[in-house]
């Protein structure tokens, strides 16, 4: 059965396409649209009936006066009075007449004008001279030369154009062009300050998403853009609010939980040295251990690295700070970046991300590669390993807190990479190396 609303659907998307998708040109497109409506209507109505009627009316005038000269010259044919009844009308009717004896009506086209006004005087003329003629409109740019062929030669009538030409058009035209070039402009100006608040907000609503402390931002503009900026400022404290007492609480818990911990650990050091309970101090030691090293973790989860401001940071050399830090724990990583690659980072945060990568990388391979290059408006960094990777339906698991595939690990290590990149408005995926494992790529905005 066939889709009826398919070539409604094309339609739409056609629309789509050419309508603008900035606010600021829908809403002057809005503006425009009646605007010109209203003043090609406003035109119609004038040139279709005022205009029509006008130029009807002067026509008929021209067309008048050069038959009512003919019939004269048909009722007084001597040369002497001919003349005379030419001058008379050249005097009288403003028409510069001569007659040509014995010459024939050339065959011409004359091109159509602007205006019905050539229309006009065609049908004038054939009303009130029936004879033949021809007008000539566009060899002169003050007069309308027309000639009409008499039986003993032809009349050349020399008419000035503004005995034909109503000027009020132009200056209808012009009133309306330039009005509407001036609403347009006004409108424009308007529009523009309200765009701009609202650029302005969501400038901001980015930069704070992104981890970037700007402030409040100044409410201007319309009542709506005034009222969603305060909602904004509102919003930003109860943010603000909320992650430093859940920082200082999380900070107090694991405060809480080291003292136990660090009693723990001394009071395994103080155990005495007996072979038959070595190996248990052993493993305890390292269950305390563990604990410590997951209450670290949970702590920086929690933190997020908030408090941290994005400065210019050569993200080149970071990737080598990170790569001499795991080359120090005995791991074998490579690094492929230009000298100077500047982005505006919090470079704590971002060393912890890569850090993190490294580090789970580097449990599960023996060879790590780091690269960066620029791509467009975004940098993109590559950490490749050569270990058995992650199954592609398990790549997005593995990025939820807890979901760990190593060993010993507490499931965050890729979690806190995540909100990091987030932070500063890039994504983080997972894809096939081609070193044969895993390849975590960040793409961060320049």
């Amino acid at each position: 059965m066939p889709d009826l609303q398919q070539p409604a659907r094309m339609v739409n998307r056609s629309i789509r396409k050419v309508l603008p998708r900035s606010l600021m040109g829908r809403s002057l497109l809005m503006i425009l649209l009646p605007l010109v409506l209203l003043q090609a209507v406003a035109l119609q109505i004038f040139y279709g009936s005022h205009l029509d009627l006008v130029s009807r009316r002067l026509a008929s005038a021209v067309g008048g006066e050069i038959g009512y000269t003919l019939e004269l010259l048909r009722r007084y044919p001597e040369p002497a009075d001919r003349a005379w009844i030419l001058h008379w009308a050249n005097n009288q009717f403003e028409l510069d007449m001569n007659i040509e004896p014995g010459a024939k009506l050339a065959t011409m086209h004359s091109p159509n004008i602007l205006g019905p006004m050539d229309d006009d005087l065609a049908h004038s003329l054939w009303e009130k001279v029936r004879l033949p003629f021809n007008a000539d409109w566009v060899s002169d740019p003050r007069l309308v030369v027309i000639r009409v062929q008499l039986p003993d030669g032809v009349l050349n009538v020399n008419a000035p154009r503004k005995r034909l030409y109503a000027g009020t058009i132009y200056i209808f035209v012009v009133w309306i062009v330039g009005m509407s070039m001036l609403l347009f402009g006004i409108a424009a100006l308007f529009m523009r300050n309200q765009v701009r608040a609202i650029r302005r907000l969501a400038s901001a609503a980015e930069a704070f998403g992104m981890g970037r402390d700007i402030g409040p931002i100044k409410p201007e503009g319309a009542t709506e853009v005034r009222q969603a900026a305060t909602a904004f400022n509102r919003m930003q404290e109860r943010v603000r609010r909320f992650l430093a007492q859940r920082t200082e609480m999380l900070a107090g818990v694991s405060h809480d939980l080291r003292t136990p911990l660090t009693r723990l650990r001394l009071a395994l050091a103080m155990l005495p040295p007996r072979q038959e309970l070595r190996d248990d101090i052993t493993e305890m030691t390292a269950d305390v251990e563990e604990m410590e090293r997951m209450v670290s973790g949970y702590l920086a989860f929690a933190r997020g690295e908030g408090s941290e401001q994005a400065e210019p940071v050569n993200l080149s050399a970071v990737l080598e700070e990170v790569a001499a830090g795991a080359r120090r724990s005995g791991a074998e990583v490579a690094v492929d970046a230009p000298t100077t690659l500047t982005l505006s980072l919090r470079v704590n945060a971002v060393r912890r991300a890569l850090n993190n990568l490294v580090d789970n990388a580097r449990r599960h391979a023996h060879c790590v590669a780091l690269a960066a290059m620029r791509q467009g408006r975004t940098v993109s960094v590559t950490v490749d390993d050569d270990g058995p990777g992650i199954p592609p339906e398990r790549r997005e698991s593995v990025f939820r807190p807890f979901e760990s595939d190593a060993a010993g690990g507490t499931g965050l290590g890729l979690t806190i990479a995540r909100d990091i990149v987030r932070a500063h408005g890039g994504e983080i995926v997972l894809e096939d190396s081609p070193l044969g494992g895993l390849r975590a790529r960040i793409r961060l905005p320049v």
